[in-house]
């Protein structure tokens, strides 16, 4: 992709080649938040900007908070892979895609997360509301890689200050319920209660079918939910504090009574 003037004016400009044109003409009412998960923000920069990655996002926001366009906001960036939200699947069409350079999980069982810097986040808040105010982005259409692919991504991880971006005027947040004890519902269990449970995830936007069966995909569902908006506990059991959490959510939208 050639040179082009950046939509968000303070950002640079580094081109990838790894885009093309949204489906349809359609146009982004979305923004979608990943964390790069590798080494150093040069090396996933570069590979974003490499033809031999196949992906890219429209922004890149290193740690000091410097930002990076790498594909016009007018074009598809190839971010999210396969993902679903809402019933869309081309959520590639749909969204804006910003990479925060973050070195993300591991499966090193002494690994600890380390904090997105200060810097990083003030940006990351600035391109947010900036792309929210030319698109008229809905608070609740600003997600985690995790929501919209919660089968294959972990991004941007359970200790990404969703809170501090809605308190600022990014994204949907309700104050979660404490985890205590109480029914709960988990991989194997069966029933109408668990197809409520299937049908409140379904109205936020998550893409499990509503069966009735807390298979895999109803927990890595729960577990997606979690770590966006009740990430005390990241498990993938669907205790009384996820589920009213959720009807939180859903109450303040005005999608449950």
């Amino acid at each position: 992709m050639s040179g082009f003037d950046p939509d968000f004016l303070p950002a640079l400009v580094r081109p990838s080649p790894n885009a093309g044109e949204r489906a349809n003409g359609r146009s982004p009412d979305m923004i979608i938040l990943h964390y790069t998960g590798m080494v150093t923000a040069k090396a996933a920069l570069d590979w974003l900007c490499t033809e031999e990655s196949q992906v890219s996002s429209h922004y890149f926001v290193d740690e000091g908070g410097l930002v990076t366009q790498m594909v016009p906001e007018s074009a598809r960036a190839w971010h999210a892979g396969k993902s679903v939200w809402k019933g869309e699947t081309d959520i590639n069409s749909a969204s804006i895609g910003i990479e925060i350079a973050h070195t993300g999980h591991s499966p090193d069982p002494s690994w600890r997360p380390t904090a997105f810097p200060g810097p990083q986040i003030a940006a990351v808040v600035r391109l947010c509301r900036d792309i929210i105010a030319r698109h008229a982005i809905a608070p609740e259409r600003v997600l985690a890689h995790s929501d919209v692919a919660p089968t294959r991504k972990q991004d941007p991880g359970e200790w990404f200050p969703w809170e501090t971006l809605h308190r600022q005027g990014v994204g949907h947040w309700v104050e979660p319920l404490p985890v205590t004890g109480g029914r709960f519902f988990q991989l194997g269990d069966e029933g109408q209660p668990v197809e409520a449970l299937q049908t409140m995830l379904s109205l936020y936007g998550y893409g499990a079918p509503v069966d009735g069966r807390f298979d895999v995909a109803t927990e890595a569902d729960v577990r997606a939910f979690q770590r966006h908006f009740r990430p005390e506990r990241v498990d993938g059991v669907a205790d009384m504090s996820t589920i009213g959490t959720l009807h939180r959510l859903l109450s303040s939208l005005q999608l449950v009574g």
